[in-house]
């Protein structure tokens, strides 16, 4: 059995602000390619309410007409999704949960036995959080969900791309001098409290709910690692060559095949 990794993509990676960017979809699907030689990986894809706003233009800040936008994009970016990896011969397949179906073992074991036989059929299973009917949604998009996938499905590493290079020491956009911190194993609480602030059009969450995530991980002794989706090649050097060029790392690194700890 190959080593599981959960791989986070939010809608700032595969969309332009206006629609799904085939471009950006393309370069995703190309390094999942390579990295299923070494790896059963689960993609967590924001983007439904994204590809729905494409066809209908209505405010997405009323929760009922974001649950209509993500109704009307989950199928465009399924299928958008299915084409541009049947250039790789991946077939993939669609799993929309809510967070009650992770309060309950046996809806969580029933999600996590279809992941496993699909992954046992070469499958690459999609997941998304099922917004057209959630009572209770999972604070900022689709960060925190990756956490509870990573955990519940028994996955050894959750990487979420997004659009700043990693986690930094002070606010980069307002102190030129702010680093990345590599390596981070402890997040205090007054971090996890801070407003939300998203970047692009369609996200929700910004840093504070990559940090939830990073928290929940944490507490169960899991890891994370933030990066930017637009340079993949950071991904690829840390998972297919072990070398952690960037991106911040919470947590160890776990023993996966062809990764070094670069502390």
């Amino acid at each position: 059995m190959k080593p599981r990794i959960v791989l986070k993509v939010g809608s700032s990676n595969i969309s332009n602000g206006e629609m799904i960017d085939e471009n950006k979809l393309e370069a995703i699907a190309k390094l999942i390619c390579e990295l299923r030689t070494h790896y059963d990986i689960l993609l967590v894809s924001s983007g439904a309410v994204a590809s729905g706003y494409t066809r209908l233009k209505i405010d997405k800040s009323l929760l009922s007409n974001k649950q209509a936008l993500a109704s009307i994009g989950q199928p465009l970016l399924m299928q958008t999704y299915r084409t541009t990896f049947q250039h790789y011969g991946i077939e993939v397949a669609q799993i929309l949960v809510t967070k009650n179906n992770f309060d309950s073992r046996t809806q969580t074991k029933c999600a996590k036995d279809c992941i496993d036989t699909l992954l046992a059929h070469q499958i690459l299973p999609i997941i998304n959080e099922n917004d057209s009917t959630a009572l209770t949604e999972f604070v900022g998009d689709n960060d925190r969900l990756s956490a509870y996938v990573a955990h519940y499905f028994d996955a050894q590493l959750l990487v979420i791309l997004s659009d700043i290079d990693g986690y930094f020491d002070k606010n980069p956009t307002l102190d030129p001098h702010a680093k990345i911190l590599p390596r981070v194993t402890h997040i205090q609480p007054q971090e996890l409290e801070a407003p939300h602030t998203p970047n692009a059009k369609f996200a929700t969450g910004g840093i504070v709910t990559k940090l939830m995530a990073a928290h929940f991980l944490l507490d169960r002794q899991k890891s994370m690692f933030l990066t930017n989706g637009n340079k993949l090649d950071v991904l690829r050097a840390l998972l297919i060559e072990g070398k952690q060029t960037s991106g911040t790392l919470f947590g160890t690194l776990p023993t996966l095949p062809c990764i070094t700890d670069s502390k």
